[in-house]
Parts: C-alpha cells; structure tokens; sequence
C-alpha cells in the first residue's frame, strides 16, 4: 500500500479494536476501508462497488463492532445487526472476522453465522442472546417463520455481495427480508458490480448513501518469480516436501481444489515434520480462525487452503504460494498468486504441473499474458521426503 495511506488511528476506532488490527498484522487501511469506515461510523447509507479481495469485510465489520459499543444490549433475539450474504462459505468468513474484532471489545457482542445445508435446530438453539447475525436468505426466513428471531428493532442491514444473491436467484427472498426490516435503518450494500436490479435495491433501501467506487488493481505479477515443475501424480507429495524442506520455506500457502485433498496433504506433511494446519469450509470457525492467526503470526510453517476459504487470507509479507492443483479458471489462478507479491515485496509462486494439467496450465499462461519457467523433476531424488 502507498506509504502515505490513511491509518486505521485517524478512521475513528477505539483501541481494543486497533489492538486487535494490529496483532492480525493489518498495517494500513485498502482504500475502501479508509472511506466505508469514516461514514458508516457516522450513521450514512453506503453503496461500496468493490470486488472480492479490496477487504470489504473489515470495512463494514469495524464500524458495526465500534457502534455497538455505545447501543445497549438487544432483547434477545432481537437483532441488531444483520448481514446478509450469498453463500455458506461467505457467512462463515464474516462470521468469523466478527468474533476476532470482538474479543477485546469491553461491551461482549454475540454474532451468529446461519446458512441452509445444515440442520436448523442448533442454529435456533444458538441464536440466543445474538445481536450480529450474518445469514443467507433462505435459511433467515426458515428461522423468521419459526418465530426463531425478530428483525423489527434491526438497526443496521448489510448486503454483501448483492449481484451474487440476485444471480443465485435469492429476489425475492430479499424483497420479503425486506419488507420485514424496520423503514428507519443505516443500510450498507456491497456489489461487485452495479447492474440495474442491484441499482434498484440502492433506489428502493438506501437514503442518500456514500457512494464509495474502488477500481480493481492491475496485479503487478512483475514482482513474483512463478515457476512450474512437471511431475508426476505419485511423486507431488514428495517434490512439494522437498521444495518446502530443501528451501527452508517459511510460511507456504498451499492451494487445492478439494477439502479431503487439504486434510490429506496437511497429515502427510505433518508425518514429514513439516507443521502444517488446513483452512476450508468445512473446518469450524475456531479452527479457521486459530489456523490463520498461526499462519499470519508466522508460528505455522504451511498453509494448506481451497479457494473457497482462501478469501479471508490476507497477508502482506507472504513469501511463498504452492499449487499443489491448479484452480479452474486463469482468474483464480492470478488470484491465487497475487497474494505473494505484494506491497512492493517479491514473492515466490511455485505449480506442480502433472501430465493432464499441461494444457490447462498453458491456457492460463495465455491468458495471464506471461510464460512461466518450466523444470522437469524427474531427476530429483525424492527417497525420503
């Protein structure tokens, strides 16, 4: 980030919240937290146009958390807050950012994260005494008709990801939460982009809102080495240890497609003497939470992530990305590596290349506009790792 970027000092949070920001090692405000946070803590509407990764997320969770230390506690299920996402995996991760920047907080807030797939009794069980609850559509209005909470003293909306919800089909879902919602409200809506049904929610929801653009950054892939190894599928959890240990690699984030391959991978690093933990979707929140402060603090040498979780990753100094299997799409795959690489730092990006990863891996170097150094491990001796 620029050097004279605003600090999270001057946007007007208090100090267990600016402690907190500091040990999860955030050094300075992205450009949409620097204008979201100043106006929502003033009370305004906001529209926020930002893509995934411009760290939307603490933009909104900060403020929120900040207020709520001057408003008395709700009645019980009563919510206050309500944010309101696309996916499971979304509502998790915000739920997640909540409970960090809460624990030094001396007013106790409780937030809940709700999502259908799962069953609903523990969630109406757990929404006791909730204040913050971030939830996807469908499964609000199934705890709404159970009479498992109240919107009517809702203070606060968010709408995270609002194209997202619309293109998974949730209007009308969002049009009944709506009609729930008291009129007198600060609402925040967050878009990727701003089609004419989310221009309509702006219309309909938000009163004169900051209006707040964030242009998606060009990725200065200038700064990353990237390199490629061909290798075979039996011998990728040998050369990966091998790179790690005859490199000396500290903190290695390592991408996968699936969450069994992640638990897979980080049992046999583990069996190898390599400390290693796995984030994705399906791990609780707390081991989410506890595998990402060791990463970030440095205490965990790999990471082992799917893209689905890898979105709450967000490190400046990271040294060194793994494919250990390519992402689907070439935009992932620069997403992926972009998290090395950063505020002017050179990073290291390493993918493990079988035979039926060939043409793919040359499609997105194609598209990516960059050829990558390709190696032949076929003469590295792999006996022991």
């Amino acid at each position: 980030m620029p050097e004279n970027a605003t600090s999270f000092q001057s946007l007007g949070l208090s100090e267990p919240l600016l402690k907190t920001i500091a040990e999860q090692n955030y050094t300075q405000p992205y450009p949409i937290q620097q204008a979201a946070i100043p106006a929502i803590l003033k009370g305004n509407d906001v529209l926020g146009i930002a893509k995934t990764g411009s760290g939307k997320t603490a933009s909104f969770v900060l403020p929120i958390l900040e207020s709520f230390q001057k408003m008395p506690p709700a009645k019980n299920r009563h919510i206050t807050a309500l944010v309101l996402v696309p996916t499971r995996e979304l509502a998790v991760q915000i739920g997640s950012v909540f409970q960090i920047f809460s624990e030094r907080l001396p007013r106790k807030v409780k937030t809940l994260a709700v999502f259908g797939g799962v069953s609903i009794n523990p969630q109406m069980i757990a929404l006791q005494n909730v204040e913050i609850l971030v939830a996807t559509p469908g499964r609000l209005l199934e705890l709404l008709s159970y009479k498992a909470l109240s919107l009517a003293e809702t203070r606060i909306l968010v709408l995270d990801e609002a194209d997202k919800m619309l293109n998974m089909g949730f209007a009308d879902e969002m049009r009944d939460i709506f009609f729930l919602l008291p009129k007198k409200r600060q609402s925040i809506l967050f878009s990727a982009t701003l089609g004419d049904e989310v221009d309509k929610i702006n219309k309909d929801q938000l009163k004169s809102p900051v209006r707040i653009e964030i242009e998606e950054e060009e990725q200065n892939l200038d700064l990353i080495k990237q390199t490629g190894y061909f290798v075979d599928p039996d011998r990728k959890g040998p050369l990966l240890r091998y790179l790690i240990k005859s490199q000396q690699m500290k903190q290695v984030l390592v991408f996968v497609s699936a969450t069994r391959t992640a638990d897979n991978l980080v049992e046999k690093l583990k069996k190898n003497g390599i400390d290693a933990m796995a984030m994705h979707s399906k791990k609780s929140q707390g081991a989410r939470t506890e595998a990402l402060n060791k990463f970030k603090s440095g205490k965990l040498t790999v990471l082992v992530a799917t893209d689905l979780a890898s979105r709450g990753i967000d490190i400046q100094f990271l040294p060194y990305v793994i494919n250990f299997e390519l992402p689907r799409s070439p935009k992932d795959y620069v997403h992926r590596i972009g998290r090395t690489g950063r505020a002017e730092n050179p990073g290291e990006a390493i993918s493990l290349i079988c035979p039926e990863d060939v043409h793919h891996f040359k499609i997105i170097q194609k598209k990516m506009g960059k050829k990558v150094e390709m190696m032949e491990s076929y003469d590295i001796v792999l006996q022991g790792y």
